[in-house]
């Protein structure tokens, strides 16, 4: 016969590999979207705007006339409001193919915008009092939070009126 010790022993390994068998039939069952975030690797949906801070670079697809193919972005915390971003966006227009477009585009530009459900929306002002620029990207999926790829919309007064949106990939600086 078992003794209460054994009993009780045998209970738990039991229960034990009842819970871990569900855990991994739960597991089994995730999307990948809903895997659970880590510290240093959060998901679309548990990202927040704190952790967008900092460093990064821009790579744009077929970049309109007078405006380079490469930019870096810095991002902070907004002055008025903590939940949301602001910044400054550094372009080389020197860099840039042709000139159309430059006469409305400063080489640094103001950014001020949020990141809703690891989507990232900003909006860019040469003149710090107009929109010129507008970004729209959401978060790559398995990135951590540290590529955003999306499209960027020539909005300054310079724009053709069917401006294209062009593509870009923001990535993360170490």
């Amino acid at each position: 016969m078992f003794s209460k010790f054994s009993q009780l022993a045998l209970f738990s390994i039991a229960a034990w590999l009842v819970n871990m068998d569900a855990t991994a039939q739960i597991n089994a069952n995730k999307s990948p979207d809903q895997t659970p975030a880590t510290a240093d690797c959060p998901t679309a949906l548990t990202m927040k705007a704190a952790q967008l801070y900092g460093s990064w670079t821009v790579a744009f697809l077929k970049p309109p006339g007078g405006l380079p193919a490469n930019a870096t972005m810095q991002l902070e915390q907004h002055a008025e409001f903590s939940d949301s971003l602001a910044g400054m966006v550094n372009r080389d227009l020197g860099a840039a193919n042709g000139s159309a477009t430059t006469a409305s585009h400063a080489a640094k530009a103001f950014l001020a915008g949020d990141l809703e459900d690891g989507v990232l929306l900003l909006d860019e002002s040469s003149d710090n009092l107009s929109i010129t620029g507008t970004w729209n990207g959401e978060i790559v999926k398995d990135s951590c939070g540290k590529v955003f790829r999306g499209t960027w919309r020539d909005t300054s007064r310079s724009a053709p009126d069917n401006a294209p949106d062009v593509p870009f990939t923001l990535t993360r600086l170490p």
